[in-house]
């Protein structure tokens, strides 16, 4: 079988993340080249990989690939998104999608007319703890679901100058920038929102122009809740990372920075499974192959990346103007534009 040629754009600190992945399925994969306007990051990563090609422009090495993983500041993500698309390369693109209805709806429609691959970096949907917890719910392991709880704390502290502290840049704050991961876990658990609210501050996190800490309640069809805590704000941590699911018969914990999913239930606490840390990113490559090689839909498509992004621009809205948000109808039937 053909590996598939891929190209990294974007070597800074978050694309070491991703180096493992390339090793992993070097059997299915080849990684052709390495893109930065730094050069010195792309020669970085070259070092890994005997025989890359480095790049500033990614331009120069769109004849040369299949596919490409975009690791931008996420303002970059629309315009070099579309040109690889309309290159017709298939497109593992960073989370979030990008930082405008537009944009997505672009990206979307770009991916359509080329026919290729549009898949959103959400790896958290590929952690195994998170993928055995999603299946315990569906099968009702532990009785009916009312309430899903995540937290996520870390520091992380950019200076002030950098993308990443400023709002145009960045898409937002830390709630867009890292809880659309959540948001992405928690409509998949639980299925469609209704209604919710965000409160955030940057309070703690001077550095960020919008706010380093989120707090988010939801509330989905049937009653369900959600709940995301986030901080880029933590100077200690107990939760660090991890999920509470509340069922009628027992509790699930995925203690993702304890590497272990756990039921509590009947007055027992069970070790369920075991995981390595890190984020998984080579399941998630793994599952854009597939897609690739089998003309199959990504789990984390556009379309279905654009629904959570919905909810955060909801939330933002109903926080400025001091109201609950309603978050019904946030298919892509409904857009109106």
């Amino acid at each position: 079988m053909s590996r598939t040629r891929l190209a990294l754009i974007g070597c800074g600190g978050m694309s070491q993340t991703h180096l493992r992945r390339f090793h992993v399925l070097a059997d299915r994969l080849e990684l052709k080249a390495a893109v930065d306007t730094d050069i010195a990051k792309a020669q970085a990563v070259a070092q890994h990989f005997p025989g890359l090609k480095v790049a500033a422009d990614y331009r120069q090495i769109l004849d040369q690939v299949d596919a490409v993983l975009i690791v931008l500041p996420h303002h970059l993500h629309h315009p070099v998104g579309i040109a690889c698309l309309r290159a017709g390369k298939h497109l593992l693109l960073e989370k979030p999608m990008a930082n405008s209805e537009r944009e997505c709806l672009d990206l979307i429609a770009a991916a359509k007319t080329a026919d290729r691959t549009l898949m959103i970096a959400y790896c958290m949907r590929f952690h195994p703890l998170v993928v055995r917890m999603k299946e315990l719910l569906d099968q009702r392991a532990y009785g009916e679901c009312f309430q899903v709880s995540i937290w996520t704390e870390q520091h992380t502290q950019y200076p002030p100058e950098h993308w990443a502290s400023r709002a145009a840049t960045l898409g937002g704050g830390q709630f867009f920038s890292h809880g659309c991961h959540y948001i992405d876990i928690l409509l998949w658990y639980l299925g469609s929102p209704l209604r919710g609210t965000h409160l955030g501050t940057n309070t703690g996190t001077p550095w960020m122009e919008r706010e380093g800490t989120s707090n988010v309640s939801l509330e989905f069809e049937g009653g369900r809740l959600g709940y995301h805590f986030g901080t880029w704000g933590a100077r200690g941590t107990r939760l660090g990372y991890s999920f509470h699911a509340h069922c009628t018969e027992g509790m699930i914990e995925a203690a993702i920075s304890e590497k272990r999913l756990i039921a509590h239930a009947g007055g027992k606490t069970e070790v369920l499974l075991e995981a390595e840390s890190g984020k998984h990113t080579e399941n998630e490559m793994a599952h854009f192959l597939d897609c690739i090689e089998q003309k199959r839909q990504p789990l984390t498509d556009g379309p279905g990346s654009l629904q959570g992004l919905r909810v955060i621009w909801r939330l933002y809205e109903a926080e400025r103007e001091n109201r609950v948000a309603d978050l019904r109808g946030l298919g892509l039937d409904e857009y109106q534009g």
